[in-house]
């Protein structure tokens, strides 16, 4: 007998309980699966064809449990006392659910802070090879995914070239600027964005309940004088900030403040946490906007506390270590995560040369959905 199969154990089934199975898996532990789970998640539960769930569990018209349960080769097969159906689990997949923990998702990957310094190693991708390309399209998105920020070069000049890249991660979505924005100088403007002024470091549509997740700006053209674009990473200075100032990070974390929209066809608002938690409790991104912050309505006394803390971040966002300045070029388009990456711009002079930006956004459920697709096996997948 080998090392390896005198450490295996034959599974086998210990007892058949009121409300759950008690089994041995062949890593010689007990383990215990609840009887509404193993019928919900039986195979034929799935279609394969819809690729969804077909059976509905709410019908049962009482609880499962079973009449016989055993192991029959590589699989637990149940005879259901309840109703005329038999069970055949395979042991692999048993076998991954014996820890309560949420199924392997490709697209949870660590982020990699960045700073000032690091514009030329921003990652590339050139737009004709992402669409000739599928693997060239996974590492773009894992790019954002991970930096939060990556340059498409050599875009068309034109406004089908824009959706043609934005679709490449998903679905174009709308927000109360429409399905897209163009940054030019607006005889009358709706938005900062929208003059020759300096833009400060901001997220785009706070004010709505849900803001979009990813942004594309494509630069048309760039000749103006001035107008130097800024970006900073968000995960980088929230990083640094819950070390230097746990408490303000604590507070910014932790309250939410409230952001509007106004002009005369809409009028939108939201609250939001300037910083942002994923599910590990690590930072995943911030939500700040000066010239979209409403009054804030919390009470005056603790707003001794939270206004403080709110401005030493919004100081350290701007500090050179993290503000990355550089000129956007006709015939790239800039995409990162807009929950992630703070931008603005500098003033630029709108007495001669052009400058126009033609952008959009694809929401960040659409990239991960994307990205799952090109390098996961899925369920059913063959």
């Amino acid at each position: 007998m080998n090392e390896l199969s005198s450490t295996m154990t034959a599974p086998c089934v210990t007892e058949i309980g009121d409300k759950g199975l008690h089994i041995t898996l062949s890593d010689g532990g007990p383990h215990y699966f609840n009887y509404y789970w193993l019928r919900d998640n039986c195979p034929s539960s799935f279609s394969s064809v819809t690729r969804e769930r077909s059976f509905d569990i709410f019908h049962l018209d009482t609880a499962p449990r079973p009449n016989l349960a055993s192991f029959e080769s590589d699989a637990l097969v149940i005879d259901w006392a309840t109703e005329d159906h038999v069970t055949r689990m395979p042991l692999d997949w048993l076998e991954a659910y014996t820890v309560a923990k949420p199924r392997y998702d490709p697209a949870d990957l660590p982020r990699i802070a960045w700073y000032s310094d690091q514009y030329l190693t921003v990652p590339r991708f050139s737009q004709p090879e992402l669409i000739a390309d599928p693997k060239k399209r996974a590492d773009w998105i894992e790019a954002i995914l991970v930096h939060g920020f990556a340059i498409v070069t050599n875009m068309p000049d034109s406004n089908e070239g824009l959706t043609q890249t934005a679709e490449l991660m998903g679905y174009v979505r709308p927000t109360f600027f429409g399905d897209y924005f163009d940054v030019k100088t607006h005889i009358k403007p709706t938005n900062t964005a929208y003059t020759s002024a300096a833009l400060e470091l901001h997220t785009d549509t706070p004010a709505e309940e849900f803001a979009p997740g990813i942004q594309f700006l494509h630069c048309r053209v760039n000749t103006v004088e001035g107008g130097q674009s800024l970006y900073s990473d968000g995960v980088a200075v929230a990083h640094d900030f819950r070390k230097r100032d746990p408490e303000g990070f604590k507070l910014l974390s932790e309250v939410s403040i409230p952001f509007f929209c106004e002009h005369d066809t809409y009028d939108s608002r939201s609250r939001q946490t300037v910083i942002e938690l994923d599910q590990h409790g690590e930072v995943s991104g911030l939500t700040i906007s000066q010239h979209m912050a409403d009054i804030f309505d919390l009470d005056q006394v603790f707003l001794d506390d939270y206004y403080p803390a709110f401005c030493r971040f919004g100081k350290m966002l701007q500090e050179d270590k993290y503000m990355m300045r550089f000129m956007m070029k006709g015939g790239e388009c800039m995409v990162f995560d807009n929950h992630r990456i703070v931008h603005g711009r500098e003033a630029y002079s709108a007495t001669n040369g052009d400058r126009y930006l033609r952008g959009c956004y694809v929401d960040r459920g659409e990239m991960r959905s994307t990205y799952r697709a090109l390098v996961g096996e899925g369920r059913f997948k063959t």
